[in-house]
């Protein structure tokens, strides 16, 4: 996709991307992380737990840069 067709740069637009997949995903793991503890399997549902600070690391960075990127840009 490019900026003539979103009017955003594709930086912006491949950041917002990944925010958004990772809050996403993040938001699905919570029924994986129930689904291991169901059935018993502890050291399943803790990895879900890592996957999902993972993501929302990712996420937190990519919201950084996007500020960084709009600071940037109203300058």
């Amino acid at each position: 996709m490019t900026a003539a067709e979103t009017g955003f740069s594709d930086v912006v637009y491949d950041l917002v991307s990944v925010e958004y997949h990772a809050l996403k995903g993040g938001y699905v793991y919570g029924q994986y992380v129930r689904d291991a503890e169901n059935e018993g399997h502890r050291e399943i549902a803790e990895f879900f737990r890592q996957v999902t600070r993972e993501d929302a690391a990712r996420a937190e960075k990519c919201h950084r840069f996007l500020l960084e990127l709009s600071s940037a840009k109203a300058e």
